[in-house]
């Protein structure tokens, strides 16, 4: 009697299509080499689905004029600079991802954001970490609570009888791509699984008004692990970002249907867990910055639509080999390679014979146009082995001719530096167009070529 011969589908792992066979090309989305392999789904014929609220009933079309759109109503969060990225907290209904690299501290996060709300049964659902592993968390933040359940599960059907059970106000499931449902026969983690399961929690979500909140695996791309239909399922991606050397990390949001996704917050990891950091200039800023150092300066830049100083450090020396090396953490090495070929050509520095260390202090990694000047200031202050004058930042792109280009934010930008007691600040000239600058009382200095920045700086 021959063995019955399993059959298989291909998966495409960035919209979750079906092929009979594989191909190169996915058919949907266009992607190429996106198909993996796995078992077909059982035989749905007698399975039925199931709702999660006995009150549920049949959605009517609704006249636009008759919705309400007053403000949804919103569950705080015990942490402001989650509440920020949210977009003022939790939408009932809602379907939040928290996705970051391992060990970033997202379960760390969630819990003790969780173990301060009082006002509502709280399911915490774990696939990865005992019971046990999740108390001594909670012991080491040091909160302690009645109302927050763990269960250690990953079948999709137990957890729905532990949500019978406990009729929580609030579902936390760590992490979703542990989670599996009996009525597929493919692993844990596959996207076969991954979909069904988001679209499981995600009709509990809309059904019962539960808000859910799932942690997520990243790939060593820094995706979100599972299919791109993830993403398009849940109302909210939030990324955890940082350097798990460094203490800063940065909670960015990639999609928020309730929000902005300009927002992000700063937290800084500590021995007690994760600690808000409320105004991170003070912090980026180390106080040797009103010291006599050379190959120091101090840039505003954005992080969404939030503004605050950063310190750049430079140190360029002589050439030991033959050689020069270009060294550069937190800031892209090649706009840094482009911009010492701007002081050369431009300024007349010869630094193709030197090494150039550049550093972006506190752990973080910038992308912002506008960090040029602070760069080439830090490296010029290094070169000639002059400190930049104390209490003085800049903002200022910095194009291929030697020009300093307008930035964005401008107004923004100046009141930071002004509001951390800055006493100058470098800008763009004409970048102060239509903004009144009476009531500021930081000294201003339009430069429009890197030499003239040179010559105010260190004349």
């Amino acid at each position: 009697m021959s063995a019955k011969k399993t059959q298989t589908l291909w998966f495409c792992t960035s919209c979750g299509a079906e092929s009979p066979k594989w191909q190169g090309k996915c058919p949907e989305c266009g992607e190429w080499n996106t198909m993996v392999e796995e078992r077909a789904p059982a035989s749905s014929s007698g399975r039925k689905s199931k709702a999660f609220s006995p009150e549920s009933t049949q959605s009517k079309p609704i006249a636009v004029s008759a919705i309400d759109a007053s403000d949804l109503p919103r569950i705080p969060m015990p942490s402001q600079e989650l509440n920020r990225v949210l977009g003022g907290g939790l939408v009932p209904g809602s379907l939040v991802l928290i996705g970051g690299e391992p060990g970033i501290g997202k379960s760390t996060l969630v819990l003790q954001n969780i173990l301060s709300i009082k006002s509502r049964t709280i399911l915490y659902v774990s696939g990865e970490e005992s019971a046990r592993q999740i108390k001594m968390r909670a012991d080491r933040i040091g909160r302690p609570s009645d109302n927050v359940f763990i269960v250690c599960e990953t079948s999709l059907e137990a957890i729905r009888r532990h949500i019978e059970t406990v009729k929580p106000g609030l579902l936390i499931v760590d992490s979703i791509q542990t989670i599996a449902s009996d009525d597929l026969d493919s692993v844990a983690g596959s996207v076969s699984q991954v979909r069904e399961c988001a679209a499981t929690l995600l009709k509990y979500a809309k059904e019962t008004g539960v808000p859910v909140i799932l942690i997520g695996h990243i790939t060593k791309e820094g995706s979100i692990a599972g299919p791109k239909v993830l993403e398009h399922i849940v109302d909210a991606v939030l990324q955890f970002e940082g350097d798990r050397q460094h203490m800063y990390r940065i909670l960015r949001s990639i999609k928020n249907r309730f929000g902005s996704t300009a927002e992000l917050g700063i937290y800084e990891m500590c021995q007690r867990g994760l600690r808000e950091v409320t105004n991170p200039s003070e912090m980026l800023v180390s106080a040797s910055s009103d010291e006599s150092l050379s190959g120091v300066a101090v840039g505003l830049t954005m992080e969404g639509i939030r503004s605050f100083l950063i310190e750049v450090q430079a140190l360029v020396s002589t050439a030991a080999y033959g050689t020069p090396q270009r060294s550069v953490t937190g800031f892209d090495a090649k706009r840094m390679n482009m911009l010492l070929a701007v002081l050369e050509k431009r300024v007349g520095f010869k630094l193709a014979a030197k090494d150039v260390f550049l550093n972006i202090a506190g752990g973080l990694k910038v992308a912002d146009p506008a960090l040029d000047l602070a760069v080439i200031c830090s490296i010029l202050s290094s070169n000639v082995d002059m400190p930049v004058p104390p209490r003085t930042c800049m903002a200022g792109e910095v194009g291929l001719s030697g020009e300093i280009r307008p930035v964005t934010r401008i107004e923004q930008r100046i009141r930071e530096a002004q509001k951390m007691g800055m006493d100058t600040i470098l800008v763009p000239r004409g970048n102060l167009k239509g903004i009144d600058t009476s009531s500021l009382t930081i000294r201003i200095i339009e430069v429009s070529k890197v030499e003239e920045a040179f010559r105010t700086l260190f004349s």
